[in-house]
């Protein structure tokens, strides 16, 4: 092992001695505390609520420490153990004579490898403790009917992305970098397009909102904030899970709201609307621009950053490779890039629960209804067994949206306005 290919390996072993410190922080803070019940769920929750949702946070960071060691102990297998280069020269000589198909068939194979490795615990994950613990609905035909959906959508997914940016980096060998981020940027926003209509039908059932009532409360608040969306939609996600969401999905003229079937069951109008106005105000704060435009100029400078490595035989040379595919260069750069991204995910994470709380307050705020937004936070907690007790450090580093308790003092305490319920 070279001097540099040892310095990456430091690094490498470094995040993960971090992550898994980090996960051990949080589960000795769950044993301790996790048997106290905030004032905030006083009469909402018991002892015997506390100790089913502590074994259920216990029990998914144990399983997530065991495929995540499964999952690195592969990484260094094929990064610093020379898997790499062997897989490298069963393409050296295809690439020469078909760079296209050498490059889609290299990354495809290692993505079905990627699906066969993961499957014994996605396997143990739904059957094992989604069905323990009440969640998993899914049988075992629709977990393959949906296994064989998910490889087929990803591979002519994988073949468009590959086969077109294959060939620009061909056609354009001193400009792919700016027309291959134009087309990623171009491909994802028809992808949002087409995916309500063509990719979503095929796992769920999506149908028209039964209740008038709720359908009509809900264009009201949004006509507030003028916001149009072409329909309305449950989804009939209980036949997998009994967890509870509601999401927007589309953009532009099929923009829509879909809602779980199980969040209409165990929530009253008010409170769907409350979520639903908490969506609302990501869309009305710019929260998805924002994102997108932080998101594409990064993406730009890591593409042109990626122009200039692969130009040359650095990361081959630095990884041991001997005659380097373009293939084989960029796979190294993108774990490279996972390895540099790491210290950025506490930052990435910062900015997005202060967009977590700008659309409580923009909820609280449009629908004056304080106490349904609280209830529904403690509703989608109690749904989801979460953990109400998290390591601050590891939520600052980990959580994308603030603690449970955290938002629901948040807008106790800082958001103004009548408490009075939403009335058109």
């Amino acid at each position: 092992m070279n001097g540099y290919l040892l310095i990456v390996f430091l690094l490498y072993i470094l995040t993960l001695v971090f992550s898994y410190r980090l996960e051990y922080l949080n589960l000795s803070y769950l044993k301790r505390y996790g048997s106290v019940i905030p004032p905030e769920f006083e009469g909402e929750i018991d002892r015997e609520f506390l100790d089913r949702s502590q074994r259920y946070s216990i029990e998914n960071t144990r399983f997530n420490f065991v495929s995540s060691v499964f999952k690195n102990i592969i990484h260094i297998a094929f990064f610093f153990c020379g898997l790499l280069g062997i897989y490298n020269q069963w393409f050296v000589v295809r690439a020469e004579s078909s760079f296209i198909i050498s490059g889609f068939l290299f990354f495809l194979i290692l993505t079905y490898a990627e699906t066969l490795l993961s499957l014994p615990f996605n396997l143990y994950h739904t059957f094992r403790i989604e069905n323990r613990f009440g969640f998993s609905t899914t049988t075992p035909k629709l977990w393959v009917s949906d296994l064989i959906k998910s490889i087929l959508v990803s591979t002519v997914l994988l073949g468009i992305v590959v086969s077109c940016g294959l060939y620009l980096v061909k056609a354009s060998p001193q400009w792919w970098w700016l027309w291959l981020w134009g087309f990623f940027f171009l491909f994802s926003v028809f992808i949002m397009f087409i995916s309500p209509y063509v990719i979503e039908p095929l796992f769920n059932k999506f149908t028209p909102l039964e209740n008038d009532i709720l359908e009509k409360d809900i264009r009201a608040v949004m006509e507030k904030v003028g916001i149009k969306v072409s329909r309305i939609f449950k989804m009939d996600a209980s036949k997998r899970t009994r967890h509870t969401n509601a999401y927007f999905t589309g953009i532009g003229k099929v923009k829509r709201i879909v809602l779980y079937d199980t969040l209409i069951e165990k929530m009253n109008k008010n409170e769907i609307i409350a979520v639903l106005a908490h969506e609302l105000g990501h869309w009305k704060k710019k929260h998805i621009l924002k994102r997108l435009i932080v998101t594409e100029t990064v993406a730009l400078i890591a593409i042109y950053l990626a122009f200039i490595l692969l130009k040359n035989n650095l990361l081959s040379d630095i990884f041991n490779i001997e005659n380097a595919t373009f293939f084989a260069k960029v796979i190294i750069l993108g774990f490279l890039g996972s390895i540099a991204g790491f210290p950025f995910t506490p930052l990435v994470n910062y900015f997005s629960r202060r967009h977590e709380n700008e659309a409580d307050r923009f909820s609280c705020e449009l629908t004056h209804d304080k106490p349904s937004m609280i209830s529904a936070l403690v509703k989608l907690s109690k749904d989801n067994l979460s953990n109400l007790h998290p390591h601050p450090l590891y939520a600052r580093f980990y959580y994308s949206h603030p603690p449970v308790l955290e938002r629901i003092r948040f807008i106790k305490k800082k958001i103004s306005g009548s408490d009075l319920h939403f009335t058109h």
